[in-house]
């Protein structure tokens, strides 16, 4: 099937997606995470196939761990299921409302966006977590799955969308047939009939989306994320949230890429450096950072502006706190950025001017997710500052309608 047929028939499943009752999504959602349970050894079988693709085909250890299903990671995605299902529905409801003068009373009430697009590398869980806020927010769905994770992502639709009938509209998620890069042109040509198109994956992925798509987009941008250790941080947190937030999934886009210690704790880096290259990370230091312990490779220009999504982590020694916000603003990529200190000052000064979607304060930046903001789960994580900046959420996948009732009044 061409990929404008598929969209068509998402945007024909639309209206109709956008009146299902709270009941019915509820239904289905939790519907698809018992089809998910039992359907593990047809799911592995298939997500097997992909990462010996990956491997033949040179993927990257950390693209392989995106790809890889695991029985803990397809748990967590059916219980994601479920948390998205015991959420409020985001359609509805009336956010402000007024009586003017002549007697109208308007009110402004959310609705579905209409058809959302979804453009991801090889990371199946978005499949099932895209469905899920797709269904609860009333919206249809396109579907644009990596290449490498074919086999992957057909298995899971299969199985989610086995339950979804009758409830659920036919045609109203659709994954496409063709992966090929020409492809990804010729969907984000689809203003026609997508509303909205959210990228996931790497920087090249994202600015592609983001400078051809001809319908509007979330900017779900790559993740380098800071830990700035402050003068007076706790010194046994800054250990453990440091170590945390590269290593605990060094592949994501909320793992640490970078750390800033405060020049006067240079007697406590070879302590974090060590806890780090004991768990097999590569520190990449400023010379500072290198003459405080002899398994430091020495940092370029470059390593200060790179995601590297496996263990390595570039470090630099900064003079206070002014100097690390401002290494930060010029280096992150808008994400999340931490910072461990006791200082009611430093954090104050730092959560005020540095400038991204989150800010952590003496907690790890790997908390930047959709199920830990308590929002079930996320289609991605904006760093855009327009409609939705962080996890987005069932809510930011709504819109606003105005309603206006009357009783004759006309416009003189």
């Amino acid at each position: 099937m061409e990929i404008e047929q598929q969209c068509q028939i998402a945007k024909q499943a639309s209206s109709a997606m956008a009146t299902l009752s709270t009941a019915d999504k509820n239904g289905v959602i939790l519907a698809m995470a018992d089809a998910l349970d039992g359907a593990h050894d047809a799911i592995f079988l298939a997500n097997q196939s992909d990462i010996q693709m990956g491997k033949s085909a040179g993927l990257s250890s950390a693209l392989l761990d995106r790809l890889r299903l695991t029985p803990d990671r397809l748990t967590g995605v059916a219980n994601s299921l479920r948390a998205i299902a015991a959420l409020p529905d985001p359609v509805g409801t009336v956010t402000t409302g007024f009586r003017r003068p002549n007697g109208l009373n308007i009110i402004q009430q959310s609705v579905p966006i209409g058809v959302l697009g979804i453009i991801y590398e090889a990371r199946p869980n978005v499949t099932v977590d895209a469905i899920g806020l797709a269904i609860k927010s009333g919206n249809a769905l396109v579907l644009r799955g990596s290449q490498s994770a074919t086999h992957t992502n057909r298995a899971l639709v299969e199985v989610l969308m086995a339950v979804a009938s009758p409830r659920v509209p036919d045609g109203s998620v659709q994954l496409l047939h063709d992966t090929s890069r020409d492809g990804v042109s010729v969907l984000l040509g689809m203003r026609e009939y997508i509303d909205v198109m959210i990228p996931r994956g790497g920087a090249g992925l994202i600015q592609r989306v983001v400078h051809e798509a001809t319908m509007p987009t979330i900017e779900t941008g790559e993740g380098i994320c800071h830990v700035y250790v402050d003068e007076l941080a706790n010194l046994e947190n800054a250990l453990d949230i440091v170590v945390n937030a590269k290593t605990q999934r060094p592949s994501v886009c909320n793992a640490c890429e970078t750390v800033l210690v405060h020049e006067s704790l240079t007697q406590w880096v070879p302590t974090i450096v060590g806890a780090l290259v004991e768990r097999g990370v590569t520190v990449r230091g400023c010379m500072s950072v290198q003459a405080c312990h002899q398994q430091v490779v020495p940092a370029q220009a470059s390593d200060w502006a790179t995601e590297y999504l496996d263990l390595t982590v570039a470090m630099k020694i900064v003079p206070n706190c002014e100097a690390a916000i401002q290494h930060i603003n010029q280096y992150g990529s808008h994400h999340s950025e931490v910072i461990v200190s006791d200082s009611y000052t430093a954090i104050a000064a730092f959560t005020n001017r540095v400038d991204a979607a989150a800010v952590l304060v003496n907690a790890s930046s790997r908390f930047t997710d959709g199920g830990e903001f308590g929002f079930g789960t996320e289609m991605g994580i904006s760093t855009q500052k327009l409609h939705v900046r962080g996890p987005v959420g069932l809510q930011h996948l709504t819109t606003s309608k105005y309603i206006v009732y009357g009783t004759g009044q006309i416009r003189g």
